[in-house]
């Protein structure tokens, strides 16, 4: 929908400055603002009442079908997915009738991996994604997401993908894309298109509207503690942590939202060059910028008053708060000018955006009229979205370990197709468990949805062939000795039961002994695996011959030295999503492909953390103790690409001016081949100490069987140096093997 300037201005005359400030808020839970009656069905709460009454309107809603044991919502309280529509518009009512000005409600939702409602489509979270290294198969996935949004009425989609996992004591891993500054970039850029469509042409119409968090280098923060200092100067910022701030505006993101930490000593959500110089001014960006929850009162250290951390926040840039007081308190500033001034120029932009989804009353109407929720397109759009959640799974799931002993995947294989052989032993403290696979930001799912590595395998393999050992002492020796092969489940989980305590803001507060082990809130000094689960798969592998298929579970990279050591094949499955058990069992019963590659570096030691592909100096034989602290690279796979053929690498600096074209001819076996295909890259010459490596591009292909294709990297110079005088010698490698290597030299002034 088009924005019409002239209404928005007529709007912005009308409005008291009180009303101004009211549609800045995002103030109210949303699932606080409906409730049941008598009859069961769904009425405007108190709460909702109040707070337009308070404003002559409302400005944003969080979170109105939000369900988790935060918000306390479930199966029996929460918004089921056929009231939604209902919901809609007991909330989108009440906020005509009541307002001021017949301007509806933004709502906004999570949506870090699917959709954090009742009935929403669960992805794989970031970190599972990331594994894919592919950014159009992401793209297709979040358009499915946004479908399911927008066709139950939502605005705004909450996304995670700015983050970049630089620590792994660090909770919040689960929510970046990995490491990498670049393939970060490709997924955010793939979020924006996806949900809001090419040039945000599916915003209002089948589209929601982006905010990409977190703004910016959260995952820099010391000692990997969430909402901690990032202590990095300003070059590392730009090549590490704003790349992917950069390709979200250049996808066409309508909203970003301020990060909790700071950057050596201001507050990101008071960070005037953070949030105007650099987002605005030098990127370009036209959008709203909301302050993550709480954000805002949380400077009233720095600023010394709540309504002097409201004032601070807008004055540097932010345009939304989330559930603070400090946004409330604006009012006090009626009469300062530069508050005023920002006011508006923040209520523009909100109106912007509410024009965008026809929010506003259209001239000479006196209310907006807003289009409700259709209940068939709701079921459709999530019908998409699981197929788009079982085909992201898949692509996620990663082999790290094969043929550690004499067996290997295909003998393993073969032996769990054999019907005479002897049982399939399930073990370890996720054998038989669901929630493990979905992460944090994930709505409970309905108990016909539920699955777990164990059961795919028993519907698969039949009751008699399949026993299930969470500890080693459930199966008896004799069925141990019998055992044809052994299917260790371990790693971590983000899951929260509802009797959990959270902080203010909904990060885990208090986990028990055997609850959350990643996720926001649950930041660890010891990345070993939790639970003592390294001992467990010791005592199995004691108790059997048979050989055994690791699988890890994992939302950060965790230690897997003795999963890698004790297994004859180790799978890494990322937290893959409400699909993850399936996808398990496609790649061990079916013979599903692998083509997942490893998003982070995984450390060999607990303590020798953190460690980065991209670092520019080598741990290795650093620590006494530990002289190879890295068990698997970043990128690492070996997977279906394994048996691709490589041939006639070659570098081109002459053909496109700006860039290197380096050129491969890729060779599939008889089987075909899926995956990325990495291009690293390792510069010496300029000014500043290089990086071991760099991703400097990726190609994801797909082969069919005896194909041979030749793959074109295309290299921009700016990537690869500085700005000034001189000369660089760059030496490409491809997916870290240096028979694939070839080195240009870029020249003169540049």
């Amino acid at each position: 929908m088009s924005i019409n300037c002239a209404a928005v201005d007529r709007l912005i005359d009308s409005m008291s400055f009180t009303q101004k400030v009211g549609q800045l808020n995002q103030r109210l839970l949303g699932w606080k603002s409906v409730e049941r009656n008598a009859a069961g069905r769904l009425v405007a709460s108190d709460e909702l009442k109040q707070e337009i009454d308070r404003w002559g309107g409302l400005g944003t809603l969080y979170g109105l079908l939000r369900a988790d044991p935060w918000s306390g919502q479930h199966w029996g309280n929460g918004i089921r997915p056929e009231e939604r529509t209902e919901a809609i518009a007991v909330v989108q009512q009440t906020v005509l009738e009541r307002g001021a000005h017949g301007i509806g409600v933004l709502l906004s939702e999570e949506a870090p991996h699917g959709h954090q409602a009742l009935g929403g489509t669960v992805l794989p979270t970031n970190l599972g994604l990331g594994a894919t290294f592919d950014p159009q198969g992401v793209q297709e996935a979040e358009a499915a997401v946004a479908a399911e949004l927008a066709a139950s009425g939502i605005h705004i989609a909450l996304v995670s993908g700015l983050d970049i996992a630089r620590d792994p004591r660090w909770g919040r891993c689960e929510e970046c894309f990995g490491e990498d500054p670049l393939m970060a970039a490709r997924m955010c850029e793939a979020i924006v298109t996806g949900m809001q469509g090419e040039h945000r042409s599916k915003v209002g119409h089948g589209g929601v509207a982006v905010v990409l968090k977190h703004l910016a280098a959260q995952g820099e923060a010391v000692g990997g503690r969430n909402g901690q200092s990032a202590v990095l100067g300003p070059h590392d910022l730009h090549e590490i942590h704003l790349p992917p701030v950069a390709a979200g505006v250049r996808a066409g993101a309508l909203g970003f939202m301020a990060a909790y930490n700071d950057i050596d000593s201001v507050p990101c959500c008071a960070n005037p060059w953070l949030l105007k110089d650099y987002l605005r001014d030098q990127l370009g960006f036209d959008g709203i910028v909301m302050a993550d929850g709480l954000a805002v009162d949380r400077l009233e250290d720095m600023a010394g008053s709540i309504p002097a951390a409201g004032r601070a926040a807008l004055l540097a840039g932010v345009d939304v708060s989330l559930w603070d007081e400090g946004f409330t308190r604006l009012e006090e500033y009626a009469d300062d000018e530069q508050v005023v001034a920002a006011v508006d120029t923040a209520l523009r932009r909100v109106l912007e955006l509410k024009a965008m989804f026809g929010l506003l009353p259209e001239d000479g109407a006196d209310t907006a009229a807003i289009a409700m929720p259709s209940a068939d397109a709701i079921a459709q759009a999530t019908a998409d979205g699981r197929e788009q959640a079982k085909r992201m799974a898949r692509e996620a799931i990663t082999l790290i370990n094969d043929g550690q002993s004499a067996a290997t995947l295909d003998d393993i294989r073969s032996v769990i197709a054999d019907a005479q052989a002897g049982p399939v032993i399930v073990a370890g403290p996720f054998a038989d468990d669901f929630g493990c696979f979905l992460g944090d930001y994930t709505a409970p799912l309905p108990a016909d949805e539920q699955s777990s590595v164990y059961r795919q395998l028993v519907a698969r393999l039949g009751e008699d062939r399949v026993l299930l050992a969470a500890k080693p002492s459930d199966a008896p020796a004799d069925q141990w000795a019998r055992a044809s092969t052994v299917v260790f489940v371990c790693g971590s989980t983000s899951e929260r039961s509802y009797d959990s305590e959270f902080d203010d803001n909904g990060a885990a507060k208090a986990v028990t002994e055997y609850g959350a082990t990643c996720g926001e809130g649950v930041d660890l000094s010891d990345i070993r695996l939790p639970w003592r689960q390294d001992d467990m798969l010791g005592e199995v592998a004691a108790l059997t011959t048979a050989p055994i298929v690791s699988v890890a579970v994992c939302g950060r990279a965790h230690v897997l030295t003795d999963v890698l050591e004790r297994s004859a094949v180790t799978i890494w499955a990322g937290y893959a999503g409400q699909y993850g058990p399936q996808a398990v069992a496609d790649v061990l019963v079916d013979g599903a492909d692998m083509s997942g590659r490893l998003p982070v570096t995984l450390p060999a030691y607990p303590a020798a953390i953190p460690v980065r592909y991209n670092d520019r100096q080598s741990a290795a034989h650093v620590y006494k103790d530990a002289a190879e602290p890295i068990l698997r690279g970043f990128g690492y796979g070996a997977g279906s690409l394994a048996a691709v053929t490589f041939s006639e690498m070659h570098a081109d600096t002459q053909s496109h001016p700006g860039e290197v074209l380096v050129q491969v001819t890729a060779h599939a076996d008889d089987h075909g081949a899926a995956g990325a295909v990495n291009l690293f890259a390792h510069v010496s010459g300029g000014r500043r100490i290089p990086r071991l490596a760099m991703l400097v591009d990726s190609v994801y292909m797909d082969l069919n069987a005896g194909e041979r294709r030749d793959i074109a990297f295309h290299v921009p110079c700016d990537r690869l140096r500085d700005v000034g005088d001189g000369q660089v010698q760059v030496t490409c490698t491809l997916d870290g093997d240096s028979t694939h290597t070839v080195t240009a030299t870029l020249r003169g002034e540049y």
